[in-house]
């Protein structure tokens, strides 16, 4: 059941299948803990959006359009939970959502000098990152890290594609300009 699509284990679940469901979470916990985590800055905070997440999916998979990208339907439900949660906090300021950990640069080289190399351009990049306003930065993370391509990220984004596309394009220049000083 492993092997299963995400579309495949939704219908299973539907169908009344309940390791469907724990499949699914299970295959999502990871990368939706990550891609919260970037909004909350907390890691126990991560954790109950995360869980609201989950809950939220479980409340509407019934309802999930099978002609959409369950993937792209998770992430939105996390970024939106995420997002509500610091509203309800009033933590979150627009114009300033830091990047911290954006790229793991753990090397599997025993090399030490490869690891510190790997390391030190990977705090560059972090800090590079941070230099972008937030949504060139949920952008390029989306793209780069999550593996979304630029449609998934106009769903999840709620940006038109050609939109999503211009505002990668800014980001990579201003992160060349950036990276250059």
């Amino acid at each position: 059941m492993n092997d299963f699509s995400d579309l495949q284990l939704v219908e299973n679940y539907i169908a009344g299948d309940e390791e469907a469901l724990r499949l699914l979470i299970e295959r999502y916990t990871n990368v939706i803990f990550a891609f919260v985590s970037r909004y909350v800055k907390d890691d126990d905070v991560a954790a109950d959006v995360v869980q609201d997440v989950f809950i939220k999916m479980w409340k509407n998979l019934e309802s999930f359009d099978r002609g959409k990208n369950f993937r792209v339907w998770l992430y939105s439900i996390a970024k939106n939970t995420a997002l509500d949660f610091l509203k309800k906090r009033k933590l979150l300021n627009f114009s300033a959502i830091s990047e911290d950990e954006v790229f793991d640069v753990e090397d599997v080289s025993p090399l030490p000098n490869e690891i510190l190399k790997k390391a030190d351009e990977g705090a560059i990049l972090n800090e590079a990152l941070k230099q972008l306003p937030s949504l060139y930065r949920e952008i390029l993370l989306l793209y780069y890290k999550d593996d979304f391509n630029f449609r998934e990220i106009s769903e999840v984004t709620g940006k038109p594609l050609n939109t999503v596309k211009s505002i990668h394009l800014r980001a990579m220049k201003m992160l060349r300009k950036i990276l250059k000083k």
